[in-house]
């Protein structure tokens, strides 16, 4: 089992033939000074902030609200909980801290546990420089190497975290349990000097969350109840889910109240920065080919505001961005397949194609009991139909629920082909040009888009023109039925009336 994972980089031999001090002698003639991890933090962040650079990159729509509370955190040294439901940046919030450290730091060579050379804190490194003095030997360490993760689960040990007493060391070399020496350091002493980050906190033990009080606030350690004073000073990032506290564990209140800041993270607030979040994450290769109407990556982005919205949806476990970034990728293959069994070199998002999204909305969302009911699968579907529901009104007019007999409706001369018993059918796997001619078949379609959006672009209209009729059924005004290979629509009613 893994207990642990350092975030490591290749770094090339030339790199320590470079003028860096190779002796604690040179070192000192450097003018190098020992600088705390938060100090060393602090002052690089405080030099990106008065020249107007971004402390953090890729955190969209966090500019006005995370970011600011994250930079008064580190810029006051403290140790620091991000707390958000699942898909909010939070693991992504701690891995950029290491872009505020150092480039490069020195260590003492053969140090466990990252010894600065001008101030170390173990017995190795104390005895070593007593005896070589200023020829100790001192290695460089890059930012990107001080780094630690760790998930909290269930199973986590103080020994994991913190260390145990080596036996057979021990007995090898004839020392007390009470020796340093015969310790073999855990995860946190092995990330002093380095960001240290402890993801889904509350998941961790009482009794384990006991065990970071003294290394937080006094920093020193015990082990095996003797006491151990070391200045262990790692950059504390942990990650909470609001859902854990009464769902799985919770934080211990002393504990709480020793980490300096607690920041709120969300969800975002607009479509915007929902797009623009999908796009910078989504793992599509290029697909110049395929052209992606605006409206269609509105729609996915809106069927995550719906799903946070629902009353089938547990609001409390929340629905992570990783969502919209799976429906997008998954929009994109659906397209990617159809001009391969097609022999096509370039087609365009179809709204048919948003049945291949229900996928990487399953597994991303969880129901209440009412919606257990009804199915996944279900609840997916009727997601998409709320959001194109959502949507519709701002492209074509607004269908009352109630209208006045014999009153003109803005949509009379398109309903009336479905009243006459007339169907649509819409084939998945449809050539470009026969799902172009399908369209334009229903009289009256094409010119209502026209005539509503008269600046409708051309690569857009025949997804405008199957945008009105998923809008004409979410409002009721028609019906839509899904079989093995497409989708279908006509009038429920006019057929009945047909028949009598």
């Amino acid at each position: 089992m893994k207990l642990f994972s350092r975030t490591t980089i290749p770094i090339k031999e030339k790199a320590y033939k470079m003028n860096k001090p190779k002796t604690l002698g040179e070192l000192k003639k450097s003018g190098y000074k020992p600088s705390s991890i938060q100090n060393e933090i602090s002052k690089n962040l405080s030099d990106k902030i008065s020249k107007g650079q971004n402390s953090f990159e890729g955190l969209v729509g966090y500019e006005k609200t995370v970011i600011p509370d994250l930079e008064r955190a580190l810029l006051s040294g403290h140790s620091i909980n991000l707390l958000g439901l699942r898909g909010q940046a939070k693991t992504r919030i701690a891995r950029q801290i290491t872009k505020l450290l150092d480039e490069w730091v020195p260590i003492v060579s053969g140090s466990e546990i990252n010894d600065d050379p001008l101030n170390p804190i173990t017995n190795f490194s104390k005895e070593l420089i007593k005896k070589n003095g200023d020829n100790t030997q001192i290695e460089w360490m890059h930012r990107d190497n001080r780094f630690f993760e760790k998930l909290a689960t269930p199973d986590v040990s103080i020994a994991d975290l913190i260390g145990d007493v080596d036996p057979i060391k021990a007995s090898n070399l004839n020392l007390s349990y009470s020796d340093e020496r015969v310790i073999h350091f855990g995860m946190i002493p092995r990330a002093h000097r380095c960001v240290f980050v402890l993801n889904e906190l509350p998941d961790l033990q009482a009794r384990i969350q006991v065990a970071l009080f003294s290394v937080i606030q006094e920093k020193e350690i015990q082990i095996r109840g003797f006491k151990l004073r070391l200045e262990i000073k790692p950059q504390f990032v942990f990650t909470s889910n609001p859902e854990d506290y009464t769902n799985r564990g919770s934080i211990v209140t002393p504990l709480k109240d020793r980490i300096g800041s607690q920041i709120l993270t969300h969800y975002p607030y607009n479509l915007e920065d929902a797009k623009k979040i999908t796009f910078q994450e989504a793992q599509t290769s290029n697909y110049n080919d395929i052209y992606v109407p605006e409206l269609a990556r509105d729609i996915i982005e809106q069927v995550s505001f719906e799903a946070r919205k629902s009353k089938f949806v547990d609001e409390k476990s929340g629905v992570s961005a990783r969502m919209s970034i799976s429906a997008f990728e998954n929009l994109i293959s659906c397209v990617k397949r159809r001009m391969l069994i097609n022999s096509e070199n370039k087609s365009t998002v179809r709204l048919s194609d948003f049945l291949a999204i229900i996928p990487g909305i399953n597994g991303k969302i969880e129901l209440v009991y009412e919606g257990e009911q009804e199915g996944t699968e279900q609840i997916s579907f009727y997601l998409i139909n709320e959001a194109i529901k959502t949507l519709f009104p701002s492209y074509f007019p607004e269908i009352k629920k109630l209208q006045k007999i014999n009153e003109p409706g803005d949509y009379d001369d398109l309903l009336e082909w479905f009243l006459n018993n007339n169907e649509l059918f819409i084939d998945d796997e449809l050539p470009n040009r026969i799902y172009e001619d399908t369209l334009t078949s229903v009289p009256n379609l094409e010119k209502t888009v026209n005539k509503f959006l008269p600046k409708c672009d051309t690569k857009d209209k025949c997804f405008m023109m199957e945008f009105l009729l998923w809008g004409l059924e979410a409002n009721k005004k028609l019906s839509k039925y899904r079989t093995t290979n497409g989708f279908q629509f006509k009038n429920d009613l006019g057929n009945l009336l047909s028949s009598i």
